[in-house]
């Protein structure tokens, strides 16, 4: 099984990157970007025989180490490979 997992601050957590990223557009010349989110994937292999399995085990991992659960959510696909 495949996990891919989309990692972003939570509304209202301040994400500087995501600024420094819209001022550039601007400065650019990109007048029409009205807000900017950034987020980072993670795709993990996993050995778990099922879909459910693994999503619990991508679950756990984003709790104890992937995210951080104050500031960030996340979310999970699971992909099952043929």
């Amino acid at each position: 099984m495949k996990a891919r997992i989309e990692i972003r601050f939570r509304p209202g957590v301040l994400d500087p990157e995501a600024v420094a990223i819209a001022k550039a557009l601007a400065h650019l010349g990109f007048e029409g970007v009205r807000g900017v989110t950034r987020a980072k994937v993670i795709e993990l292999e996993l050995a778990a025989g099922d879909a459910a399995t693994a999503r619990r085990e991508a679950e756990r991992m984003c709790e104890a180490l992937l995210a951080n659960p104050v500031i960030e959510s996340w979310q999970i696909e699971i992909l099952e490979q043929a």
